[in-house]
């Protein structure tokens, strides 16, 4: 198989198929496209006319490289036209039946040398290989959409595929400016393993009625610098295609958490599968459009609920980073704020660590040395919750630990004057407990900012079933005073981001306890075919394992699922004390500071 694969046939002419032969046909190598509908293969030669004519706009390509790209891409409409193909990449749809009987017909047609590659990203490669007579040249080659723009190519071996294959493919992608990941036989592979379990449970959550499908895709956009949010990302890919997948998936898992959520089945078989027959979780301009147009689902504007309560000072209670960047974020927006601490000289502190970012933001030029200044003065530091006697609104941001926040909160009932809004940042923690410390629950609501909390825009309001509609309608009126997006949530483990989030990484943890790819291939997967900032072991130890693992047994706590219950591998490496970059160790090790 010392074969230099450079004429390639792509089978199968939709928008992946398409993407593909771009790509192929910009780099040199003759592409065959077969597609048993004429009409696809016409628009995919259109496709291709206009893709590059926007590429030669842009500077990238010159009008002699689109004209050759452009004779380098034939189409057929019989599988015949592959004879000559050194590999064959098969893009057909997601059906056993259909892609079987295409490995069937390639096997009549191509050399006995010739690579198959599938492009499923949900099918078994190993049981479409046993139905080709060259079971050892069968693997799966899965780019991602869109093939030209995204960089992750995952090449699937079976257990019947031999190595000269599966090092010829990722050659050729490395040779296509592609990142390969070399990965085993199993539903989903990498990337789309742990991206499906997320956009399932984000399905689940939607139907549950826990949050809007508004709230959830803006928590995840903004609380995880995600390109897109959940539910959006579900259109987009096909909400019929997300259920073929998942379905793959749980059949091999039997994890409960790749279960499909029954709303993918209800929307699927009213087909309303997403963008691309114009409706799904949301309403499009029409089918295939992009442009979200409102529905009766569309949330009225906000100010027909009952009015908020004035909110003219506020006070912080926590010294850490989380307690000092609210107060900033407060004080910038004009609030009066004290910064009370357990001790004058902690509270100093904490009003020096504001005094530093502020001094940072002005010598990035974000900030003028005079709103430096007048920030600043709006904080007051106290060695006390005394000094809460007179604000209209206390945020609670000490350690998360439920009898300590109990405490404090006790504390904020007989200082803080009737009428006063008091919040806790509590990521975890249930809200109605903390709020039950108080005589006035009523008055309770959970506000958890992120961090770093002058720069994330998110806040999840999380309302308990005692909290007031005035008290409600208030954590809304302020966070949209402080120019930061409140989504509104239901007082349950994880709220929306962690509940959410903390699986994903969990089930990445997973991946490497079983040996099914590496840190790094892992952490590649996602941020070049998800489009995340971080891979998943980059921001666990980034956030620590010790604070993961303590959100991973709330999450298991509340829910009972074996799926959530955290990895051992996890649990292994906090005994050990290796936390992250705090400690200098955590998945990876760091250069100690």
């Amino acid at each position: 198989m010392d074969i230099p694969l450079s004429t390639i046939a792509v089978v199968g002419l939709g928008t992946m198929g398409t993407g593909i032969a771009e790509v192929l046909a910009r780099s040199g190598r003759e592409v065959i496209g077969i597609d048993v509908d004429d009409a696809a293969a016409g628009q995919a030669v259109a496709s291709l006319e206009a893709s590059t004519a926007r590429a030669v706009e842009r500077g990238r390509i010159t009008e002699e490289e689109r004209r050759d790209a452009l004779a380098r891409f034939r189409t057929f409409s019989d599988l015949q036209a592959a004879a000559d193909a050194e590999l064959v990449i098969e893009v057909a749809p997601e059906s056993y039946e259909i892609k079987q009987q295409v490995f069937r017909e390639l096997d009549a047609v191509v050399s006995p040398t010739a690579i198959l590659a599938t492009g499923t990203n949900a099918l078994s490669v190993t049981r479409l290989a046993a139905e080709s007579q060259h079971p050892e040249r069968v693997l799966g080659l899965h780019f991602f959409n869109p093939a030209p723009a995204m960089k992750l190519v995952e090449v699937v071996s079976s257990v019947l595929t031999a190595p000269p294959a599966v090092a010829a493919v990722t050659e050729l992608a490395r040779l296509l400016g592609k990142e390969p990941v070399s990965v085993g036989d199993r539903p989903g592979f990498v990337a789309d393993g742990l991206l499906f379990g997320y956009l399932n449970q984000a399905a689940a959550m939607y139907e549950a009625n826990y949050a809007s499908r508004e709230d959830i895709d803006a928590a995840m956009k903004l609380g995880c610098g995600l390109p897109m949010g959940p539910l959006a990302l579900l259109d987009l890919i096909g909400i019929d295609t997300a259920r073929t997948v998942l379905e793959a998936m749980y059949s091999a898992s039997h994890d409960r958490l790749h279960a499909p959520a029954p709303i993918l089945g209800q929307l699927g078989a009213a087909g309303l599968t997403g963008r691309k027959a114009g409706r799904g979780f949301y309403t499009y301009a029409g089918p295939g459009s992009q442009s979200v147009v409102p529905d009766a689902l569309t949330p009225a504007p906000r100010g027909g609920e009952s009015a908020g309560r004035t909110v003219r000072s506020v006070g912080v209670a926590g010294s850490g980073t989380m307690a000092s960047g609210i107060a900033e974020v407060f004080a910038k927006a004009g609030y009066g704020v004290v910064l009370a601490a357990r001790g004058q000289e902690k509270a100093d502190l904490a009003k020096g660590r504001v005094a530093k970012s502020l001094d940072r933001s002005v010598t990035k030029g974000r900030l003028t040395q005079e709103a430096r200044d007048e920030t600043l003065a709006r904080i007051s530091a106290a060695g006390s919750l005394d000094a809460f006697a007179d604000v209209d609104l206390a945020v609670e941001a000490v350690a998360e630990d439920l009898a300590v926040k109990q405490q404090l909160f006790a504390t904020l009932d007989k200082v803080c004057r009737p009428g006063a809004v008091l919040a806790t940042t509590t990521s975890s923690l249930p809200v109605v407990a903390i709020a039950r410390a108080t005589g006035r629950p009523e008055d309770v609501i959970g506000m958890h900012f992120f961090n770093p909390a002058p720069a994330m825009k998110l806040v999840e309001v999380v309302r308990t079933v005692l909290t007031a509609d005035e008290v409600h309608a208030t954590a809304h009126e302020v966070c949209l005073k402080v120019r930061k997006h409140p989504v509104d949530c239901g007082d349950r483990a994880g709220f929306i981001v962690n509940a959410l989030l903390f699986p994903y990484l969990n089930n990445a943890i997973k991946m490497v306890e079983e040996h099914y790819a590496s840190l790094d291939d892992i952490d590649a997967a996602m941020k070049l075919g998800g489009g995340y900032p971080m891979g998943p072991f980059e921001l666990l130890d980034v956030v620590g394992l010790d604070v993961s693992l303590a959100i991973e047994k709330v999450l298991h706590g509340e829910f009972r699922d074996p799926g959530l219950a955290p990895a051992p591998l996890l649990e292994h490496l906090v005994a050990a004390g290796c936390l992250g970059r705090k400690t200098g160790r955590g998945f990876r090790e760091y250069a100690r500071r």
